[in-house]
Parts: C-alpha cells; structure tokens; sequence
C-alpha cells in the first residue's frame, strides 16, 4: 500500500518556488554588495599617493646603501677567502715538495743497509775514507732533520690557512645572505611605489610628475620603474640627457683641482639613470655618483652615504664650498655633490636620472670636505 501512495505535493507550483529562489538570491547579492561597498577603503588622492611614494623612495634608499654595505662586506670576506685559499695551496706544493726530498732520504739510508757505525769502521779497509763518508752522512743527517722540520712547519701553517679559511668563508656567508634581504627589501619597496603610481589616473599621474619635477629642480619626468641593483641600466629608454636643468653652465670655482675635476665628471654624467647598487659608467646610485666623481679626482672614497660623511672634514651648510659633500635624511641614506650657488648634482632615484638640484629639496643632515 505504502508503494502506492502519491507524494504530497507543495502549496507552490514549480514556477513559484523558482521565483521565489531567484529574489532570494538577488536579495542576498544585494546585501553583500552594499555591505562590501560600506567597507571599501577610499580611493587615495594625489597628494596622499605622492607622499606615500616619496616615503617608499627614501626606505628603498636607505636599503640601497645597506645593500652597498653589505656588499662591500662581502666583497672583502670574498677577497680575503681568496687570498688564504691561494696561500693554502702554495704551503700544500711546499709540503709535498718536502715530502718529496724526505722520502728520497729515506730510501737512500734503507739501500745502504743502516749499519751501525761502529761496525761499518770495523769492517772498513779504509778508514780516511770512511771517515769522509761520516761526515757527509752527517751533514745528509742535518738535511734530513731539516726537512723534518719543514713539512712540520708547513703543515702547521696549512691547517692555521684552513681555520682561517673556514671563518672568512662563515663570514661571506653572512653578508651574503645580509645582501640578499636588502636587495629584497629594495625590490620591495620599488614594486609597491609602482603600484601606488599605477593606481592613478591620467591626469593624476601628471600631476604627481609635474609635482616630482619641480622638486627635483628639472623639467624631466619621473618614472617609478626601477632598477636591478646590478650596475647596469635596466632600461636604456631612461639614458637622456638632463641639461635643462644647469648642466650647460659654465665651470664652477672650486676651491682645488681636485674638487673642480670631481664636479668636472659629476658634470659629464648628468641625464645617466638612477639604479640602485650602480657605480657606473652607465648608471649610478647616490652613493655610486659622488664615489665615482671623487676616484676620478684621485681620491677614494668608501662605498656607502653613511661611511663617506666620516670621509673628510665635517663642514656646516654656511661654510660649504664646490666639491663638498651633502647628505641628506636623518639616516643619513642621500648624497649629493654640492656645485655652488645652493645646487648640487645628485642621483636621485628610480627613474629621474643624474641631475642638478637645489640642495633645499630635501632635510640637511650635513656635509663634509674631501680631498
């Protein structure tokens, strides 16, 4: 009986229950549509974006002259590895070139038969002779206790080589690894500077470089594509000449030769692109540009901002004079080479090359005399 009983049927037809499941759906969306947009983050002004940007620009520079540290660490534990790997190999020829000589030794004194002495002059019909015999056995004896001491010493100094080897090699290690996180942190921060500037309109994108400009004191645009921290440019596009900006001027006095032929070569770089970790001859970082200009003039400067305000004489901004240096930022992450009449010539940042700027456009943190 129970087989054949008809199934109880809705109040609803089919239609109706459709109708019904499609308005709750809607509902639904619409719910979680106006609920999402309730909670929408607003859409950052211009203003906002540039401030965020500039923000991300100097966190990235100050990771870019870590990076510089760090490599120059690295660059040093690999060199001094080097040099104690070489030396190791040299004291392992000398060791068993000494082994050599100790084991030719010994096979001499198994052939003669290593008879006692006493029993060699009894056995002699010549005594002279042997006598003169003794004598140079005695001095092969002092060649063969030599030798001992020889391949003693070497050994010693091998294993001190390799102790020594294995520590600088620790050492390389870890800045190369210090390297890795500051290049990361760089990379980073450069993406996220291109994702803000991506999110602006045409029109807002203008405005943020027309903005960027007149900062930079020059007409060129800024990009924010960056740079591969390899020395080279990544983008040949950015290699344009910047001299809107003052390079065409006339010589700056300089207080030395030495200071006028540093601006001389700051001079002959502008409109080169900024990229992190660059010394040229393509492309430079801040750091990388003021370095470059001073080899040029003869004097070596080390590799990072916050090493070279260390590198000459502490000048305050009253008393600055061509060729000084001038860093900017209270971590000290920005360099740039001061030219007179309140300009420098800098590297600024990604995408806005080698340039000539007030030296006004961004915090003092102070100056120094080289050369």
């Amino acid at each position: 009986m129970a087989a054949h009983r008809k199934s109880k049927q809705s109040p609803l037809g089919g239609q109706a229950i459709r109708t019904a499941a499609t308005l709750a759906l809607a509902s639904a969306a619409t719910a979680t549509l106006f609920e999402g947009s309730g909670h929408a983050d607003p859409r950052p002004t211009t203003a906002q974006v540039k401030a965020k940007v500039d923000r991300l620009y100097e966190e990235a520079e100050v990771a870019t002259e870590r990076y510089n540290g760090a490599k120059e660490k690295a660059d040093e534990a690999r060199a001094a590895f080097d040099r104690l790997r070489d030396e190791a190999t040299r004291r392992t020829q000398r060791l068993n070139t000494a082994r050599d000589a100790l084991g030719a030794m010994a096979t001499a004194q198994y052939r003669s038969g290593g008879l006692d002495p006493a029993v060699q002059l009894a056995l002699t019909s010549n005594p002279d002779q042997y006598l003169e015999r003794a004598a140079l056995a005695e001095k092969a004896g002092d060649r063969q206790a030599a030798a001992v001491t020889a391949v003693r010493r070497e050994l010693a100094a091998i294993r001190q080589l390799r102790g020594e080897s294995a520590g600088k090699l620790t050492a390389l290690r870890g800045h190369e690894a210090e390297l890795r996180r500051q290049k990361a942190a760089v990379v980073g921060k450069l993406a996220e500077a291109r994702t803000l500037l991506a999110r602006l309109t045409e029109e807002e994108r203008a405005q943020y470089e027309a903005a960027a400009a007149a900062r930079d004191g020059s007409g060129a645009s800024t990009r924010a594509d960056g740079a591969s921290g390899t020395g080279a440019a990544s983008d040949s596009a950015t290699v344009r000449a910047d001299r809107s900006s003052g390079g065409e001027r006339g010589p700056v006095t300089a207080p030395n030769a030495r200071a006028a032929e540093a601006i001389s070569f700051a001079r002959a770089q502008l409109g080169k692109p900024y990229v992190w970790g660059a010394t040229g001859p393509s492309a430079y970082d801040c750091s990388g540009l003021t370095q470059a200009a001073w080899r040029a003039a003869g004097v070596a400067l080390p590799r990072t901002t916050y090493t070279q305000i260390n590198a000459g004489q502490r000048v305050s901004r009253s008393q600055l004079a061509p060729g000084d240096l001038i860093f900017f930022y209270s971590g000290i992450s920005h360099v740039g080479l001061y030219i007179g009449g309140g300009q420098m010539i800098h590297a600024p940042r990604p995408g806005a090359p080698v340039r000539i700027a007030p030296i006004d456009e961004m915090p003092f943190a102070g100056a120094t005399r080289v050369g």
